[in-house]
């Protein structure tokens, strides 16, 4: 990597590192089914830097990571670290299967904005973010044009929807996909509308549930207003599989994080947008991350420490950033000359970061995504009124807090 302000990064990557220690072991779970290049990288360097110290990288697909984490944590048989949703902190903590972590005020200080919140509880983060991501709206040109508009961003989700009736009613392809399967991306997709129309799920200073509310109530109805001119059966869709839909033409338009470019098939003529501002709202996104947590009583805790610290930091942690595809986790401009996210498409995906909303921290966070996705299969479903399927979701949201 070039330009690397080398004080700043050694620095950062620097602190707390610890001697070497012999002849010991270090599990990690790396939710997701792979370990990435740029992970590798520094595990060769870890094992490399500690002789006799072996790092057991299993990876494992999301659908099941996380409650292995758990369960061989509250089995007594914790594994070292595992990378895994922010959303799953909360409860790690409370439950004192994970070690809060030391993240400098210097550290603190690059963070993008609104990324600490997603690992922050009780005055305390609770794992290192190592994957962020922000949201905007992929659309078919070729299919706006044959619908009869011209491809330009939609700004409202008057224009949104209008845009997608057209594709819907004139052509062969669906106006818009929709994710409504019982997944955690579904709630995921969600939240980008509503924090685009100034909706908020809780307060997470007074522990507030604030999901019933009108903002959302609009949001909602919103969805069920957009399935009319979705693909058939969204309850069956989660966002990958909108990606093939996409590529094969069978949509206009989706959501999708900066990754999408090289998801989608290069003959495809497409813009990509903020996601539009709805009545109550401006344009906003969803600020996700994923976190390496350390998990207590270990058998070489601090090690796994270190592990996660080597992880996230430093021109490591850009890597994985710049290879992956991801929104950038940290500011980097502050750290070397040149980045890789200066680009107009870049900018798509950082410049709404400000106005962002962090996926909020539940203590049960399948009770959050049981209560926004029941609402958002409701309306699709018709299964009740917005308000009344709002109303239900708070309660349920409630009880997870």
């Amino acid at each position: 990597m070039k330009n690397i302000k080398k004080a700043l990064f050694l620095a950062l990557i620097g602190a707390g590192f610890m001697a070497p220690v012999q002849a010991e072991e270090v599990h990690m779970i790396l939710c997701g089914g792979e370990i990435r290049p740029a992970d590798q990288i520094v595990i060769d360097a870890f094992e490399a830097k500690h002789s006799g110290v072996t790092v057991n990288a299993e990876a494992v697909p999301w659908g099941t990571c996380q409650d292995k984490s758990m369960t061989l944590a509250a089995a007594g048989d914790p594994v070292g670290l595992a990378y895994i949703g922010s959303r799953t902190l909360k409860q790690l903590g409370r439950s004192g299967l994970i070690v809060p972590v030391d993240i400098s005020d210097e550290m603190q200080a690059l963070y993008q904005p609104g990324v600490l919140a997603t690992v922050s509880d009780g005055g305390q983060f609770w794992g290192y973010p190592h994957a962020f991501s922000t949201k905007a709206l992929f659309i078919n040109c070729g299919l706006v044009e044959e619908a009869g508009m011209a491809c330009v961003a939609p700004k409202t989700w008057t224009g949104m929807y209008n845009m997608a009736k057209a594709i819907n009613d004139n052509t062969a392809a669906a106006g818009v996909g929709l994710a409504a399967k019982d997944f955690d991306n579904t709630m995921h997709q969600f939240l980008n509308y509503l924090y685009s129309n100034g909706g908020t799920v809780s307060n997470a200073d007074t522990g507030e549930i604030t999901f019933n509310s009108p903002e959302t109530v609009e949001t909602v109805e919103f969805i069920g207003k957009l399935a009319g001119v979705a693909q058939e059966g969204p309850s069956g869709y989660e966002r990958s599989q909108l990606t093939q839909l996409y590529n094969d033409g069978q949509i206009g338009m989706y959501i999708n994080g900066p990754w999408g470019a090289g998801q989608h098939n290069d003959n495809i003529a497409e813009i990509v947008v903020p996601v539009p501002a709805g009545p109550s709202g401006s344009s906003g996104t969803l600020l996700i991350t994923d976190s390496m947590a350390v998990f207590k009583g270990s058998a070489n805790e601090d090690l796994a420490m270190e592990l996660a610290q080597m992880m996230t930091t430093g021109e490591a942690q850009y890597d994985l950033d710049m290879s992956w595809g991801l929104t950038p986790i940290l500011q980097y401009e502050k750290m070397m000359d040149e980045v890789y996210y200066s680009t107009d498409y870049w900018q798509t995906f950082v410049e709404p970061i400000g106005r962002g909303g962090p996926e909020p921290m539940f203590e049960d966070f399948k009770a959050l995504q049981a209560g926004i996705n029941g609402a958002i299969q409701g309306i699709i479903l018709g299964d009740g009124s917005a308000a009344d399927l709002v109303a239900e979701a708070a309660e349920t949201l409630a009880e997870g807090l």
